[in-house]
């Protein structure tokens, strides 16, 4: 992302320039001197810097600490390159009907970029002061086939982190590396949290880690699970890509430059396992995080509520013409088509958090979808489908087929998605799918031909995503590929309309 022409003028954020900010822009509750890198943070996106350092710049404000924050990019040096300049500052922007509000975050103190500092990035979470790691890789920065829940140790990541243990490409083999350096310099090990849309994450997370370290060395693998602490967590909140005009328009709220910006709706919620090695961590509780014995009743309303509507909405809001989430829902058919699929086949099966009522968290949630001025884009949502469908989808689909409940609208979205990663919409457009198994994707269909009931048995029979049992089902094969017939043969909205509730 570039500076536009008519934000020049403006000087850069920086440390330097802080106190020159506009007056109506909320500023640093604290002293960064006294910052700490307590926290080292894997996958320093948008969302991370909307919804974790905003949460511990709130703390930090409200009971102090030193709880600095280091990021990693696991990729590129973007996101290195343009908050060095600013001393690591940038400003978030809360947006809603009502208006915009800015503020300045400011616990970030220095990013790493891990393919150039591999060894930079282990020394950061091996040090003595780096009590938590957490990461926002998402679904595929894991390296694992989300059907088994299993490390793919096929991955090419992770074959090369096995072969060159001095330079870890993965997350996962930068955790263990550190968590190696440590146990040999005899500190305890940090903490290392989830904060990725993936059920029981720190389970799974833990799993991972453990998978690799054994083929490592099992006395580590052993200390890791004896002296270890990974911790389930929900997070929510609904954070877009940063656009230019986003860039500009939080430069001149502040009155300042700011390459990276960030915007995000007005809600946000996380919700922790309580379990941290040595019980070091910032005090969230006290600006809204919610401490639990048992996150699970959340992650599952929020991947089944949310995130499955989100998919839906993505899928068949992009092959019906619209470029955001607003734009989706404002489209009648599509509005009804998720109200439908929430009131009639996700929340019949869903269990509800203590003291929650699932109507009423559907009703709020489509209240934030509405949000004009969060202009969350169908095809980011859409992206790395592979990954996110046997969370947000396939498990409420298992649960109703147990049940021998109907499927039609979970398979209708299934559907929807097959016909996106065909790579090419209802004009005849190309569609720039980005997902990890997008190759295979795309070859399977190829391959196929163009009848709808083999081209839907084919993509089903990718165990990596569906697993032995779907592949299997005739009941499930059989709703989507009427789903997936009517959308050729009608067109998405229509097919769609057809599965509305009389």
């Amino acid at each position: 992302m570039t500076p536009l022409p008519r934000m020049a003028p403006l000087p850069r954020l920086s440390a330097s320039t802080l106190h020159h900010a506009a007056k109506n822009v909320r500023l640093l509750g604290y002293d960064r001197a006294v910052l700490r890198s307590g926290i080292v943070h894997l996958g320093l996106g948008a969302f991370a810097r909307a919804h974790l350092t905003e949460y511990t710049d709130d703390a930090l404000a409200r009971a102090a600490g030193d709880w600095g924050i280091t990021g990693v990019s696991l990729q590129r040096p973007d996101q290195r390159d343009r908050l060095a300049p600013q001393d690591g500052l940038y400003i978030a922007l809360q947006r809603d009907g009502a208006g915009t509000q800015a503020r300045i975050i400011g616990c970030v103190q220095r990013v790493l970029v891990a393919p150039e500092q591999p060894q930079a990035v282990v020394a950061a979470m091996a040090d003595r002061s780096c009590r938590i790691v957490t990461l926002t890789v998402t679904e595929k920065g894991y390296c694992h086939d989300p059907a088994s829940g299993r490390l793919d140790f096929a991955h090419p990541d992770i074959t090369a982190d096995l072969a060159h243990p001095a330079a870890p490409r993965s997350a996962i083999g930068l955790i263990v590396a550190a968590l190696e350096r440590r146990r040999a310099a005899r500190l305890a090990p940090f903490t290392v949290m989830c904060c990725d849309n993936l059920p029981q994450n720190g389970r799974l997370l833990a799993r991972l880690v453990d998978e690799f370290a054994r083929r490592r060395n099992a006395e580590l693998a052993d200390w890791i699970v004896a002296k270890g602490a990974f911790p389930c967590t929900m997070v929510d909140r609904i954070v877009p890509a940063t656009t230019d005009a986003d860039v500009a328009a939080a430069s001149e709220a502040v009155g300042l430059l700011d390459l990276a910006a960030v915007v995000h709706e007005p809600f946000r919620q996380w919700v922790i396992e309580d379990r941290f090695v040595s019980a070091a961590r910032p005090a969230w509780q006290e600006v809204g995080a919610q401490f639990v014995a048992d996150v699970a009743p959340y992650e599952h309303m929020k991947l089944r509520v949310l995130n499955a509507a989100h998919s839906a909405l993505a899928y068949l809001g992009y092959l019906s013409g619209r470029e955001t989430i607003v734009e989706a829902v404002l489209d009648p058919i599509l509005r009804r088509f998720v109200l439908d699929l929430w009131r009639e086949e996700i929340i019949p099966v869903l269990a509800a958090p203590p003291g929650i009522n699932l109507s009423a968290y559907s009703d709020r949630l489509m209240r934030r979808f509405e949000n004009p001025a969060i202009l969350h884009r169908t095809w980011q949502i859409a992206a790395d489908g592979s990954q996110k469908l046997p969370q947000r989808l396939l498990d409420t689909i298992r649960e109703r087929l147990a049940r021998q409940l109907p499927i039609t609208r979970l398979a209708h979205v299934v559907a929807a998605w097959i016909r996106y990663v065909g790579g090419v919409d209802e004009i005849g457009k190309l569609i720039d799918v980005r997902d990890p198994l997008a190759t295979l994707l795309r070859t399977t269909l190829d391959g196929a031909g163009q009848a709808a009931a083999e081209r839907v048995a084919r993509v089903i029979a990718l165990n990596e995503i569906f697993g032995d049992d779907l592949t299997d089902n005739q009941v499930f094969r059989a709703a989507v590929t009427e789903a997936y017939t009517a959308m050729l043969e009608h067109g998405v909205r229509d097919a769609t309309l057809a599965q509305l509730a009389p």
